[in-house]
């Protein structure tokens, strides 16, 4: 099944934690205006556990359920890249589009840095589905 909208990588260097949640709000509320995708360039074993625990609290997501670390290399070609902000060299992958949100990792930081996080991410996909069209993908 192909489809006409844009694919959006959401990356850091882990893909345990920010492009995860990334990939799971964009599936969630901007599913009619692309595709979610998440990857980084070290491999994880599983996603942060706070993340996955806060999202199933939040809004009632399983990312364990069907997201998993994955690596550039894992990814289709995509249109649009989010870079989370990793305080290192962000992963590099060609695109048409990128930002970098320069978001600070909330792992091992407490619930509410998590929250916050996380509403901030939900409010970036938000303004990136509204905008995507504009992008002349």
């Amino acid at each position: 099944m192909s489809s006409n909208k844009p694919k959006v990588a959401f990356v850091c260097v882990h893909n345990s934690c920010r492009s995860q949640i990334a990939e799971a709000l964009g599936k969630h509320f901007a599913g009619d205006a692309f595709e979610s995708y998440s990857a980084g360039t070290e491999e994880r074993d599983q996603i942060n556990p706070d993340a996955v625990r806060l999202m199933k609290e939040i809004y009632d997501i399983d990312m364990e359920a069907t997201q998993h670390p994955k690596l550039l290399f894992d990814l289709p070609e995509v249109d649009v890249v989010i870079k989370m902000g990793c305080n290192v060299v962000c992963p590099y992958l060609p695109s048409k589009y990128e930002e970098d949100w320069g978001l600070d990792d909330p792992s091992g930081l407490g619930d509410e840095v998590f929250r916050t996080t996380i509403a901030t991410i939900e409010a970036k996909v938000k303004e990136l589905a509204e905008k995507i069209d504009l992008l002349d993908l």
